[in-house]
């Protein structure tokens, strides 16, 4: 889940590469293997306030053991928020033919032997701590990675979310994200949506 609000005006890009950006009091910075315990407790809270748990269908988590691999060695970025130090909000971008979409996904499959769309990328694990909700984390980290995807080379972006996540369709739909499909997994609903960049 990922609450917006907040004001925009303060969000500044303070360090080119490795890529750093600041908003109010929360540090975004890419992601370290110190990072790794922070994150997955995050994943796993964000989650679990939603309803959501290993086994549902959508749950998956096996990139995550795997960032440096499948997000910052791919032409991708994983980014992390900090505030006084603490780990309060995440987020990634990955290509989007390195991970299929839908049951596969959550099945643990990968999408070996496709094409390469290297122009297009998927923002993913968007997650904010629920004590750090309403200060706009969640805007700061779609605008950095949005930036970022820029950068990277990338025309499109794609995510997705269940229903359950109301916070998350409406942060996107507030950056201009439409909707492109629904899917039913293992008894929930996946949202789809997609973004091109200017």
């Amino acid at each position: 889940m990922v609450p917006s609000g907040g004001d925009a005006g303060t969000f500044l890009r303070s360090h080119r590469e490795p890529p750093r950006w600041e908003y109010r009091d929360l540090l975004i910075r890419r992601y370290t293997a110190a990072d790794h315990a922070a994150v997955m407790d995050l994943h796993r809270q964000g989650l679990a306030q939603v309803g959501l748990r290993p086994g549902d269908g959508v749950y998956y988590e096996h990139d995550l053991f795997q960032i440096e691999d499948v997000y910052l060695r791919r032409g991708g970025e994983f980014v992390v928020g900090e505030r006084h130090g603490e780990l309060v909000a995440m987020g990634g971008l990955r290509r989007a033919d390195i991970i299929p979409t839908g049951v596969t996904r959550a099945h643990g499959g990968y999408a070996v032997g496709l094409p390469p769309r290297t122009d297009t990328a998927e923002m993913v694990r968007l997650r904010v701590h629920a004590r750090a909700w309403r200060r706009g984390y969640g805007s700061a980290i779609v605008r950095a990675l949005e930036e970022r995807a820029a950068e990277l080379g990338y025309r499109t972006l794609h995510c997705d979310t269940t229903d359950r996540q109301v916070a998350a369709m409406e942060l996107y739909r507030g950056f201009g994200w439409r909707e492109t499909r629904r899917e039913v997994i293992g008894g929930l609903v996946n949202v789809y949506f997609e973004k091109v960049l200017p």
